[in-house]
């Protein structure tokens, strides 16, 4: 989810596009109006891959410092952080963490809590990509060159254990309203064997699951300019305090800097692309 301020630039956005078996949807966008992009980026219960095609890097301001990456990776656990760019030329491919792993291949635990370097993980095989969209003068071959290069990289199905399957997409389902004694009975785990097992094969514990995909869906409402208290009853949250806890943990911001600072252009497209990613079961690629 992203938010921060933009004058009116023009954007030309395609997608998304559903990369079939793959498990990951695919969108891109261009600044056509030299405004530049300047985005707050907050947590969202995906792994996600950006690609800059355009010749010029990507700032990323996170937990690690500022550093200008031509393409990169952010998995679960992450802060909020910042990203910008001059006339930004991005390809953006979001998938489950039940995906991650046979797609990126390394387990969305590993990706740790700041962004990680696209050539830290596929090399050359990274560059050329960039270089291939580069190239491409339609949307349609940049995101066939991208679905191909996902295909051609697969690793073997590596794929999580069925309880964590289970327990991950019941706190979808519920929109992290779920306590984790419940989660573990319902799979038939302990406490404590739910809890290892999610943190390896999902990148974080059942707890922070759960709050990070409730988040998610509050944030929704607070976009949407609805009231925070109504937003924190409707979420489950036991206060307007409890939200204001947790927006802050996830986005750095309050409730009422979050949806004053949330972009009109692109990141409402944005938003609204990527919102419908969450409705889908983690175990199925987006449609």
């Amino acid at each position: 989810m992203e938010f921060g301020r933009e004058s009116e630039a023009e954007w030309d956005f395609a997608g998304p596009v559903d990369a079939g078996p793959l498990g990951a949807t695919i969108i891109g966008y261009r600044d056509t109006g030299g405004a530049g992009l300047d985005l707050r980026v907050a947590g969202t219960a995906a792994v996600t891959v950006v690609i800059e095609f355009g010749g010029r890097d990507v700032i990323v301001d996170d937990t690690n410092g500022q550093r200008h990456l031509g393409a990169f990776v952010v998995g679960l656990p992450v802060d909020a952080l910042r990203v910008r760019a001059e006339r930004a030329a991005c390809v953006e491919i979001r998938m489950s963490p039940i995906q991650a792993y046979s797609l990126l291949g390394i387990a969305p635990g590993d990706l740790g809590r700041s962004v990680v370097a696209l050539d830290d993980l596929w090399g050359e095989r990274a560059q050329r990509l960039r270089a291939q969209l580069a190239s491409a003068q339609t949307w349609e071959e940049r995101f066939a060159l991208t679905k191909s290069f996902l295909a051609h990289g697969e690793r073997l199905r590596r794929t999580p254990d069925p309880e964590v399957l289970a327990g991950w997409n019941r706190i979808l389902g519920s929109h992290g309203q779920v306590k984790v004694g419940a989660l573990a009975e319902s799979v038939g785990w302990s406490h404590k064997r739910l809890w290892a097992r999610f943190e390896s094969q999902i990148g974080l514990t059942p707890k922070r699951a759960a709050m990070l995909v409730r988040f998610r869906h509050a944030a929704g409402g607070l976009l949407a300019g609805r009231p925070a208290a109504e937003v924190a009853v409707e979420c489950g949250y036991t206060d307007q305090a409890h939200l204001s806890r947790d927006v802050s943990i996830f986005a750095g911001q309050t409730p009422g800097a979050l949806a004053a600072h949330y972009m009109p252009a692109i990141a409402r497209q944005r938003h609204q692309v990527w919102g419908r990613f969450f409705q889908y079961p983690a175990g199925a690629p987006a449609r």
